[in-house]
């Protein structure tokens, strides 16, 4: 083990930035909660029927495109890191750029789900919608892991990370792809219905 002076003013940062991030996960997750438990109580009191319904859905799928999308190329290339194919840098830089692309992707079919009349009290229904609630939280608790991550050089591998962090990279990624293919699959079956 090597001992690397640090000042106090760094250490303080560091706490600081610690407390922060804290701060935004909790404010996000309640964000995100609120912003699901609308779009499900609304959902209750909106009905559209003929073209307005047809655009909805379509303008969903698309929301649905753009965010799944994005998922799936971060997840890959973080696999392609996991396994030594992809710098760090690469993975960081990726994520940046997806990170708009995913969570406006998520509002959007929050917003557009509103309209859609989903059926409630269908079990196949409560267990997309709580995933859609599970993916997003998901999404968040990964924040202060990847600002740990964007600290490390350039060049860190996966067997760099203590082994908590990787429980949780590998955790995450498990997660997100689970609850979104569950979204997805139940709602195609409910459409096809």
């Amino acid at each position: 083990m090597s001992y690397i002076p640090v000042s106090r003013r760094t250490i303080r940062r560091h706490r600081e930035s610690e407390r922060s991030t804290r701060r935004l996960v909790f404010a996000l997750s309640v964000a995100a909660v609120v912003a699901w438990l609308l779009s499900v109580a609304s959902s209750t009191m909106v009905h559209v029927d003929g073209p307005a319904e047809s655009i909805d859905l379509v303008v969903h799928d698309l929301f649905l495109v753009v965010a799944f999308g994005a998922i799936i190329l971060v997840d890959w290339h973080g696999f392609l890191w996991l396994i030594g194919r992809r710098d760090l840098a690469e993975i960081i830089r990726l994520d940046g750029a997806a990170t708009p692309l995913i969570w406006g992707g998520l509002v959007g079919l929050l917003a557009t789900g509103v309209f859609l009349g989903p059926h409630l009290s269908n079990p196949l229904t409560e267990v997309k919608l709580t995933a859609i609630l599970v993916l997003s939280l998901n999404g968040i608790l990964l924040i202060p892991l990847m600002r740990r991550l964007a600290r490390l050089p350039v060049k860190a591998a996966f067997t760099d990370l203590s082994a908590g962090q990787r429980v949780h990279l590998v955790s995450c990624l498990m997660i997100s792809q689970l609850c979104w293919w569950t979204a997805i699959i139940i709602g195609f079956i409910n459409a096809a219905s």
